[in-house]
């Protein structure tokens, strides 16, 4: 297989494979989104067995299959729900996935017991409020119990996502603003069974009041964002 995402920009990886280069689009959201450092962030590393759980148009899927090679593999987790919402981001993956210069990619429509013990990292950006946004408190309780079965003992769940304001309610700040209190996601992950083990600040804005809808164009792009890292015991 031959990967190459534009290792040396990234500073991923030596490149010594030649293959498509990322898409200017991509390339063009590096400096919001720090694709380097969140791989070193989230223990990403060659060999590794990674989930990217609602990847939208595959920006760091692309990212992670340079990242885990050689020997390792991700896969997208896009549920039908979001497929129908987003088609054509879940076009973009699967095709992603069924070019065979990505070939250790693939695409499934959840993360399910057949996984159980098998994923060193599952990694969500943007969309962990959008749990609470569409599902009930206790099926996002179930999601995140299934997210700890899926992963080997000593495996990281990383969640990224828009901070709201101390204390917001997480269904109506999902709703309307796209953020959610990031201590909310703390201690979601902490009664799940999780470990806290570390934070980047690397997406973090002071100047974010977290009281915008995350889309308003004032805002947008410049959200102050959360890194977390948890470990299954």
């Amino acid at each position: 297989m031959k990967l190459l995402l534009a290792a040396l920009a990234l500073g991923l990886a030596t490149p010594a494979l030649a293959a498509p280069p990322r898409p200017a689009a991509d390339i063009e959201r590096d400096a919001a989104r720090h694709p380097a450092e969140m791989v070193a962030f989230a223990m990403i590393k060659p060999g590794s067995k990674v989930a990217d759980f609602l990847p939208g148009g595959g920006y760091f899927t692309r990212v992670f299959a340079a990242a885990v090679a050689p020997g390792g593999s991700v896969v997208a987790v896009i549920p039908p729900a979001a497929a129908n919402l987003d088609p054509a981001a879940a076009k973009a993956v699967a095709d992603m996935a069924a070019n065979k210069d990505y070939g250790n990619v693939s695409v499934v429509p959840a993360i399910g017991p057949e996984m159980a013990g098998s994923l060193d990292v599952v990694w969500t950006a943007q969309n962990y409020h959008d749990l609470y946004a569409f599902l009930p408190a206790e099926a996002v309780a179930g999601f995140n119990k299934g997210v700890f079965a899926s992963l080997k003992p000593g495996g990281y769940l990383i969640v990224i996502d828009h901070a709201a304001v101390a204390g917001a309610p997480p269904v109506d700040t999902g709703k309307a603003l796209h953020r959610i209190d990031p201590a909310r996601v703390k201690a979601d992950m902490l009664a799940t069974g999780f470990v806290f083990d570390g934070e980047s600040k690397l997406l973090a804005n002071s100047a974010d009041a977290r009281t915008a809808m995350v889309f308003d164009p004032a805002i947008r792009g410049r959200t102050d964002q959360f890194a977390y890292r948890f470990r299954k015991p």
